[in-house]
């Protein structure tokens, strides 16, 4: 983000009439006391008289002026009370510039909590899983590595899991796995036969029981099969 336009706008305006005032409003107000006080009644001062008491001066006008219209004195005294003026501005304004800052500053980051608030809503919730899909990976590749039955038809069965949750990522709808697969479009999913496969195994092995004979090799080959659709789409690294 560049800014807020309006928040800018404001900055401009504020120190565009607090300039007014300092420069221009006050110098006039101040001559012309100190010309009622310093000149003679009816008599008309040669500032004056070139130039009207109401036109605005600038800052490098001022001290010039003020001198030309007033005595030593009274030129002292005022020019003593600019300064402390000055000061005492700047002691007014400060604390609002600091507040100024803060709220711009509060802002920024505001407004960029929102747009990462904006992005993580663009994601599907799915892509914040990946480092627990990572781990449940990892748990089917050793026990799909280990020697136990048990082990092996835990890691097929854990291993199809994945694949459903990655085939509602895809968008596919239907009751069963069966239902969803049957919808995919093979020129977008490229290892569609690998997961048909490797399901049909997982229902024997749900089905049949202990009655489906299990050995390391074909487990291995299966969850292979499982991890070529996983890589296609990014689901594992």
């Amino acid at each position: 983000m560049n800014g807020d336009p309006a928040l800018s706008d404001s900055f401009v305006s504020a120190f565009g009439f607090f300039g007014d005032i300092v420069f221009k409003w006050v110098p006039s107000v101040v001559a012309t006391i100190s010309n009622s006080i310093s000149a003679s009644p009816g008599v008309e001062s040669a500032a004056t008289s070139t130039r009207p008491l109401a036109w605005p001066l600038s800052a490098s006008d001022f001290p010039v002026f003020l001198e030309s219209v007033s005595g030593p004195e009274t030129y002292n005294s005022i020019a003593q009370g600019w300064y402390v003026f000055v000061l005492i501005s700047l002691a007014i304004c400060l604390p609002f510039i600091a507040v100024s800052i803060y709220c711009a500053i509060r802002i920024y980051f505001l407004r960029r909590h929102e747009r990462k608030m904006l992005e993580a809503a663009q994601h599907p919730v799915a892509a914040k899983d990946i480092p627990k899909t990572q781990l449940r990976w990892a748990r089917v590749l050793e026990q799909a590595h280990g020697t136990a039955d048990h082990g092996w038809r835990l890691a097929i069965l854990e291993a199809d899991i994945m694949l459903n949750e990655l085939l509602d990522m895809q968008g596919l709808k239907g009751e069963t796995m069966a239902e969803k697969m049957k919808q995919a479009d093979r020129a977008s999913f490229n290892s569609i036969d690998a997961a048909w496969e490797a399901h049909k195994i997982r229902n024997r092995i749900v089905h049949d029981g202990s009655a489906h004979p299990l050995n390391q090799r074909e487990v291995r080959r299966v969850i292979g099969l499982y991890e070529k659709v996983f890589r296609e789409f990014g689901y594992i690294s």
